[in-house]
């Protein structure tokens, strides 16, 4: 079978399993008055196709902004409105102004799911094919392996197909951007990239890579001659493509600043809900939010995001390499999750992305993470009735990884690039050879954790002094073991230079 056919049949596998999970509830299901994220994108294609454009994103009485009103960027919009145009065909009483408030049927829940199948074979599935077609130094059946884990990640199907959003989306923009910086086709890559900034604010998660390391090409070319030309053409590209997406929104400068009011609400707090960053677990003991006044958080959050990623993007620039860009995809976006304002749980599928790129590298400990990811946002996946999916997907994911790369054998060293590391510590620590058993045991421990606290979450009953003790030790635990991989990913940019292992792409 050649490897156009593997692929196909990698597909094959994902979509059955996609869409099964769309059979399960979603998020807000039967629970007026507010519902979930379901109707939130309902109600957008009811905005959307209803009301002039310039009425969008203000409030009025047709637009009740505290009930889901619009806060993505403009290519969400659009999104929304195409969607609304083929709700309108199908059945005009999904999108009535008003009276579709809240609308709930088997036929609407058929056509909703099936907007986000099809977002995702078009933009996400391929851009996953190609990037793993295109990677070097991998035997074809190495290639599918790889397509096959990554389409498999149980984070992004349960909350896009379970709770329901359109991450595949941005997603699948940003994929398609690491591919053409990666390939060097840096102009349809910045376009890609600036696409998913406009479909989702969050994509600045992973904005600084892709600046830092178009920047590094820059220089290396030579800033006084083709560098500079790039440059140029790269300015020109950004430009031109935030103009067209927000062209509707530009005319009047009120209009623009209304947008970007709804796109960064940073007067709805540190945190929201509960969510596996530092903020949050540190306010079980130090309530941050009450103490501190709200412009010296916002300040306090910039600082520690800062810090935390600048070391990975100067050696970026210094060094611009495809593998380098992808580690600092992770650790910027990582930075941004456990440091930065106004973070959501599902935030940190925008760090599961740039992991899944490095699958192929560091097979144990990517899969690590992603079932930490996937096991951060259980209040959330509980809270939609989704225990039995999130059980399938995940250990679909976990017999993929451990089958195809063979993830227990791969914890030596070398294998977890930590071999440069090692020998510069051992020139002052001789003894500092066990590492990679401190790091088996880890995970151990990890594993073993994540089972009980999914076990206690379901069947025992918090104390009520405490209602909501399994969520807070969740993400907790959470955000302990995140705090672990910033430092392991840093370690592994900071150390490469000296490593003698170089899988490009």
């Amino acid at each position: 079978m050649d490897n156009g056919n593997l692929m196909t049949t990698v597909v094959l596998i994902g979509l059955p399993l996609r869409w099964t999970v769309s059979l399960n509830s979603y998020s807000g299901a039967g629970k007026p008055p507010m519902f979930g994220d379901y109707e939130a994108q309902r109600h957008w294609q009811e905005i959307t196709f209803n009301l002039p454009i310039k009425q969008w994103y203000f409030n009025s009485s047709d637009n009740n902004l505290l009930y889901w009103g619009l806060d993505y960027p403009p290519l969400t919009a659009y999104h929304s409105l195409l969607c609304a145009y083929v709700a309108k065909v199908i059945n005009p009483d999904w999108i009535a102004l008003h009276t579709s408030r809240g609308y709930e049927s088997e036929a609407h829940k058929l056509f909703m799911r099936a907007t986000v199948l099809i977002a995702d074979l078009l933009i996400y599935i391929p851009a996953v094919v190609l990037y793993c077609c295109c990677l070097k130094e991998m035997s074809t059946k190495k290639k599918v392996a790889n397509a096959l884990c990554i389409l498999l990640y149980p984070g992004l199907i349960l909350i896009d197909y379970g709770h329901f959003q359109y991450n595949s989306v941005s997603l699948g923009f940003a994929l398609w951007g690491v591919l053409g910086v990666s390939c060097h086709w840096d102009l349809l890559g910045s376009l890609a990239f600036c696409l998913a900034i406009n479909y989702k604010q969050m994509e600045l998660y992973h904005s600084l890579p892709f600046f830092c390391f178009l920047l590094g090409k820059c220089f290396k070319k030579g800033l006084k001659g083709k560098g500079f030309v790039l440059l140029v053409k790269l300015a020109c590209t950004v430009v031109a493509s935030f103009v067209l997406c927000w062209l509707p929104f530009v005319t009047e400068k009120e209009q623009t600043l209304q947008v970007l009011r709804r796109l960064f609400p940073v007067d709805r707090g540190l945190f929201e809900d509960k969510v596996a960053n530092i903020w949050c677990s540190l306010s079980v003991f130090l309530k941050i939010k009450n103490i501190l006044p709200h412009h010296t958080q916002i300040k306090i959050s910039f600082c520690f995001t800062f810090l935390s990623l600048l070391p990975a993007c100067i050696k970026l620039i210094l060094q611009p390499s495809p593998k380098g860009f992808r580690y600092t995809l992770v650790t910027c976006a990582l930075s941004f999750f456990l440091f930065s304002f106004q973070v959501h749980e599902k935030s940190i599928l925008l760090v599961s992305l740039p992991v899944c790129l490095v699958l192929n590298e560091i097979p144990f400990m990517s899969t690590w993470f992603l079932l930490v990811s996937t096991f951060s946002m259980l209040p959330l996946l509980l809270k939609d009735d989704l225990l039995m999916p999130t059980i399938v997907t995940v250990m679909a994911f976990f017999i993929a990884c451990a089958t195809s790369f063979s993830i227990f054998e791969k914890i030596s060293e070398e294998e977890l690039q930590l071999k440069s590391f090692s020998v510069s510590v051992r020139k002052y620590f001789p003894c500092f050879t066990f590492l990679p058993r401190v790091i088996q045991r880890l995970f151990l421990m990890s594993a073993i954790t994540m089972v009980l606290l999914t076990l206690m979450t379901v069947t025992l009953d918090p104390p009520q002094k405490f209602p909501d003790l399994f969520p807070v030790l969740v993400c907790f635990v959470s955000c302990l073991k995140f705090l672990f991989f910033l430092v392991y990913f840093n370690i592994i940019i900071m150390w490469d230079s000296k490593s003698g292992r170089n899988q490009k792409k």
